[in-house]
């Protein structure tokens, strides 16, 4: 009997970091099983192992069948879902973080919770974009306006450059195929963009609700990050596409989306970028991949728990290191 490819049963702690995985890989019109650590995909060609372990993101298209034993499987081992339509992208899914740490939650909660701070990140966020200027000092409203005139001009030469018309932005998200070419594979190359964002977020313990640029939807953090590829590989890749009117528009994208994540090593960006972002210049985010728990203290921020604390007329003794 042929050896199966996988590992049985991983544990959290063996499990692959996230920067170090496949992006994602879209499959429709199967079932999707599990064999040990191997997910199984199975059409009417036959069935292929994929190692758990090593995927970001799996996009269920139309006509997938997916078994509770698979679930388990993607949930014990960090894989985002998502389930595509052929009428356009829902999420609704995810799966088990990565990390056993809040560290890196809560830094994006108080900075999320601070104007100055939120704005401190909003600007790093758009230097990322402009890494020759200074944009220290500009408000919101400058930095929404340089953005924006950097993506019609991205739009603009791309346009130029592959002979595709440009008209703007203009399409139904309940509608996909009432779009133009190029709008239609902008849907598709940001879908899979966001996916693979989301999946990094989610792997590293961070909110994808709670965004700095964006704000009030429950992925306002991932279009935060996301928008820091969009013109480097989710736009150029839809002009690519539609300057060659591909019969499956969506399928050539999404291919083309994935070579491109995989050579712009896009997920080993993220998580650095990510952590660029929430985190202090030098500053470690430690283990994430440790399980602590704690317990808060308003006296001392956080003491052991597992611990029988003796009542005290203060309601608890301090830490052993502070006694």
């Amino acid at each position: 009997m042929n050896q199966i490819p996988g590992i049985k049963k991983p544990e959290l702690m063996a499990l692959p970091r996230v920067r170090d995985r496949l992006s994602f890989l879209y499959v429709e019109r199967c079932i999707i099983n599990r064999e040990d650590g191997a997910v199984t995909i199975t059409d009417s060609r036959g069935t292929i192992h994929v190692p758990a372990a090593t995927l970001t993101v799996l996009m269920l298209g139309p006509g997938t069948n997916i078994s509770h034993r698979a679930i388990e499987l993607i949930g014990q081992t960090g894989i985002s879902v998502i389930w595509v339509g052929e009428q356009g992208v829902r999420y609704y899914a995810h799966g088990r973080s990565l990390a056993q740490s809040t560290r890196l939650l809560i830094r994006q909660a108080e900075l999320a919770s601070n104007v100055r701070s939120r704005l401190a990140v909003a600007r790093k966020m758009y230097q990322m974009r402009f890494p020759n200027e200074d944009v220290s000092t500009l408000t919101m409203q400058q930095l929404r306006g340089r953005e924006g005139a950097r993506v019609r001009s991205t739009y603009r030469q791309l346009s130029q450059a592959t002979g595709v018309n440009w008209s703007g932005r203009d399409y139904n998200p309940n509608d996909f195929s009432s779009g133009n070419a190029v709008n239609q594979s902008l849907s598709a190359a940001n879908a899979c963009l966001y996916g693979v964002v989301q999946s990094v977020i989610v792997a590293l313990g961070c909110a994808p609700g709670l965004g700095f640029i964006h704000t009030g939807h429950e992925r306002a953090f991932v279009y935060d990050v996301a928008d820091l590829y969009k013109a480097e590989i989710s736009i150029p890749v839809a002009f690519e596409v539609a300057a060659e009117n591909p019969e499956d528009i969506g399928g050539a994208t999404r291919r083309r989306v994935r070579d491109r994540i995989a050579a712009g090593h896009l997920l080993r960006r993220c998580v650095e970028d990510t952590r660029t972002l929430l985190l202090k210049e030098n500053e470690s985010d430690g283990d994430i991949e440790v399980e602590i728990l704690q317990l808060w203290d308003n006296k001392y921020g956080a003491v052991r728990s597992g611990v029988s604390y003796a009542d005290t007329t203060s309601g608890c003794t301090a830490p052993e290191n502070e006694q």
